[in-house]
């Protein structure tokens, strides 16, 4: 009878630092209340794997000691760093390109109208791929008219890291692999090492930065002017509903009244708001309770 060798018992890995169920819970419940994330119970060792350096970088026993640090008055410096390691920066430019000539559009017909300004906030501005590929299409439009409307572009987040990369507009030459034709040596140039690019000034200038919070309690988040388009893609999928109802609820103050609002692929918010009519793939069109909105053209720029 053969003999084999008695099994060795598996066992996780060790853990630097001790991270209990209730360390977790105090950051699901942190990160909800600073944040708006709603985080998944699964989510604990992806939660680990994005704090441990800050617990490590800041000489902690353990997470309970770091979450006590955090939640006390000398920790609020901290809490940005905690914020930011926390948040998720998935991008590239033209990313849901549909929405792109839906922009144009809505370009041209307030061009049309007169207007003197077009406006767009970018919520979610991350590393800057969004906002500057809001830009480019809204340049592409405005190429060969004579009256124009001038272009500004508001872009912001929460995670102030992504911030900077996002004004300091440098990416990695396969960046641009999903451009559209032409567009690579229009709007960027290349540096010095062959490996990277910079967005061109004309491009960058239309464009400002800053940090803001779309929980922030403020009623506008402090934007004074009205909006002609809003983008706010793939952020609110992280909130809990109430929280998505609550934002949601914000923006049609914040455009001007046939404004646009684009969200994220796997965002539905059909119904969820009077003032917001569906107006095409993931495209809400701010209207007054009760009015049919007109249709906004979907021709290819």
């Amino acid at each position: 009878m053969a003999m084999f060798p008695p099994l060795t018992p598996i066992h996780p890995p060790t853990r630097e630092f001790v991270f209990t169920e209730a360390d977790f819970e105090r950051v699901r419940n942190l990160i909800h209340r600073t944040a708006g994330i709603a985080l998944n119970p699964s989510k604990k060792d992806m939660v680990y794997g994005r704090l441990v350096k800050r617990v490590r970088e800041l000489g902690q026993a353990d997470f309970a000691t770091y979450l006590a640090h955090l939640e006390s008055p000398s920790g609020r410096s901290e809490l940005e760093a905690f914020t930011n390691a926390m948040t998720t920066n998935l991008t590239y430019f033209f990313r849901e390109e549909h929405h792109f000539p839906i922009l144009a559009e809505h370009y041209r017909q307030r061009a049309a109208a007169g207007a003197d300004v077009f406006r767009v906030w970018c919520a979610a501005a991350s590393t800057g791929e969004e906002p500057y590929s809001i830009a480019m299409t809204l340049l592409d439009a405005q190429a060969g008219m004579g009256r124009a409307p001038r272009i500004q572009i508001l872009a912001t987040d929460l995670d102030t890291q992504v911030l900077l990369q996002a004004r300091e507009a440098v990416y990695p030459l396969a960046a641009l692999d999903k451009l559209p034709t032409g567009h690579a040596s229009r709007y960027f140039e290349t540096l010095p090492d062959g490996k990277q690019v910079r967005v061109k000034p004309a491009l960058r200038q239309i464009v400002s930065f800053r940090r803001l919070n779309l929980i922030d309690p403020h009623s506008g988040w402090g934007i004074s002017e009205r909006m002609d388009a809003v983008f706010c893609r793939n952020v609110m999928i992280y909130f809990d509903r109430q929280t998505q109802l609550e934002v949601l609820a914000k923006f049609p103050p914040v455009l001007r009244e046939d404004g646009v609002l684009f969200v994220g692929h796997s965002e539905n918010f059909y119904q969820a708001n009077p003032r917001l009519k569906l107006r095409g793939k993931t495209v809400y069109e701010v209207v007054t309770p009760g009015q049919a909105a007109p249709v906004i053209s979907q021709r290819r720029i």
